[in-house]
């Protein structure tokens, strides 16, 4: 069994930019396991309509 491990988990949440308003999209997560429990999360990011990966720091979480 590995100490260490790198996951990768897609769920769809719901985000609002200026130019297009409300979405629902998915964003992935990367994180970093220890012994199967979820320590830090490394990088998430988001694919846009035109298939171009973002980060999510350029999109405010919707209340």
């Amino acid at each position: 069994m590995k100490l260490i491990r790198i996951k990768r988990k897609t769920k769809t949440e719901r985000r609002y930019t200026k130019k297009m308003g409300m979405l629902s999209i998915p964003v992935t997560y990367i994180k970093k396991h220890v012994l199967g429990v979820p320590v830090k999360t490394l990088y998430k990011y988001r694919q846009t309509y035109y298939g171009e990966m973002k980060e999510c720091r350029h999109c405010e979480l919707a209340r």
